[in-house]
């Protein structure tokens, strides 16, 4: 069986990617297309599997210019040649599902979100732009979104990554979805015997929505240490307001991401996000959270027993919850946490993907006869 699996861009490694490789678990010989990659900034797994890019990755600057390429990705969607495969699972948080799938295969979804910026915040999105590029810019994601809801039928099956996702699927595309939670490379992380440090914990690309001004403002002229992660366009502002007991360390490796998460006391999470990895990281390090209580936070912390929510995003409210939190911080068990943690890895992932995509590979045949795709599914592998 010839399976295609199309994901929206390849220039690093985040959540998204790490159910690309996934995904690769249960289909090793799948080819894999992208608008835009990095073949330096992928893992070689993915990058050995690489098929081809759409037109929007042979366009000058496309590896650093690639957002700004939206308008085009519609028609670069609906020139990939997918003759030929039997099997095509577009992943979904860029537009990825307007592909044109052969009229015999089976067209799976994973959505990571329908587009945060077409549908979720489009206002943040546009109040991002300069001024005078907004009234352009507003008028493109209508359109975009026009043609987003008239590619929903070329999909037979979408799979959400999360309740909060599924509630925007059947908001926004009218359709019904599956729930498998993204994967957590649990191998990565271990609980620190040692006990945590001092330092609470930010992690996080620093854009808007992440919120991580929330922090900044919640810890600024406290005694209490935060640490943060990440770099973005929101560095130098924060920098600005924050105070010396608030240090900012830039991008990490992995190795020290890791360390990181083990060390720390707890994890601060202030997003509202579709699923949300970090949280499970820290938890898979036996770390508490404290997380803003909206999104998928809900479905991955146990309030009082992996971490705590906060009900606003705002620093008073966060730093209420920290409160709460210090009060009650030696009745977190860090084995708990991590075992918590352990519900959520790949083989959990693997297992359920492949569960229904055995089925609906069953009911495809039958559908549309025997010979609509090849008789060898994800378990035959």
């Amino acid at each position: 069986m010839r399976v295609a699996i199309i994901h929206y861009w390849l220039v690093t490694m985040r959540g998204g990617e790490r159910v690309l490789e996934a995904l690769l678990d249960l289909y090793p010989d799948a080819d894999v297309f992208t608008h835009v990659a990095d073949p330096a900034g992928i893992s070689p797994r993915i990058a050995a599997r690489l098929k081809g890019t759409t037109f929007i990755g042979r366009i000058p600057g496309a590896r650093r210019l690639y957002q700004k390429l939206l308008p085009l990705m519609p028609l670069a969607l609906e020139r990939l040649d997918l003759s030929g495969y039997d099997l095509v699972i577009s992943s979904e948080g860029g537009p990825t599902k307007g592909v044109l799938p052969p009229a015999e295969a089976l067209h799976v979804c994973y959505c990571h979100s329908p587009m945060r910026y077409a549908w979720v915040m489009p206002e943040g999105y546009l109040r991002e732009l300069p001024a005078p590029a907004r009234p352009l810019a507003a008028w493109l994601l209508h359109r975009l979104r026009i043609w987003d809801v008239s590619t929903v039928p070329r999909v037979d099956r979408f799979v959400a990554n999360s309740a909060t996702v599924a509630r925007r699927i059947r908001r926004f595309w009218r359709r019904d979805s599956v729930v498998v939670h993204p994967p957590v490379e649990l191998e990565r992380f271990a609980v620190d015997p040692d006990g945590p440090g001092e330092a609470y914990l930010f992690a996080s690309q620093l854009v808007g929505y992440k919120r991580a001004d929330v922090a900044v403002r919640a810890f600024a002229g406290s005694g209490r240490q935060l640490l943060v992660v990440g770099e973005g366009p929101e560095l130098a502002a924060l920098r600005r307001e924050a105070t010396p007991n608030v240090r900012f360390l830039g991008r990490v490796s992995d190795e020290e991401l890791a360390r990181l998460y083990a060390r720390c006391r707890a994890l601060v999470f202030c997003a509202e996000e579709d699923f949300g990895i970090v949280p499970l990281e820290a938890m898979a390090s036996g770390r508490p959270v404290v997380a803003f209580g909206r999104g998928g936070a809900c479905e991955t912390v146990v309030d009082g027993v992996t971490g705590l929510f906060f009900d606003a995003q705002t620093p008073d409210s966060l730093r209420a919850a920290l409160d709460r939190f210090e009060a009650i911080e030696a009745r977190f068990d860090p084995a708990a946490i991590r075992r918590h943690a352990e519900g959520f890895g790949r083989e959990r992932f693997v297992r359920e993907m492949r569960a229904l995509l055995d089925g609906w590979l069953a009911e495809t045949r039958s559908e549309r006869g025997p010979g609509a795709v090849a008789q060898d599914g994800p378990a035959a592998q």
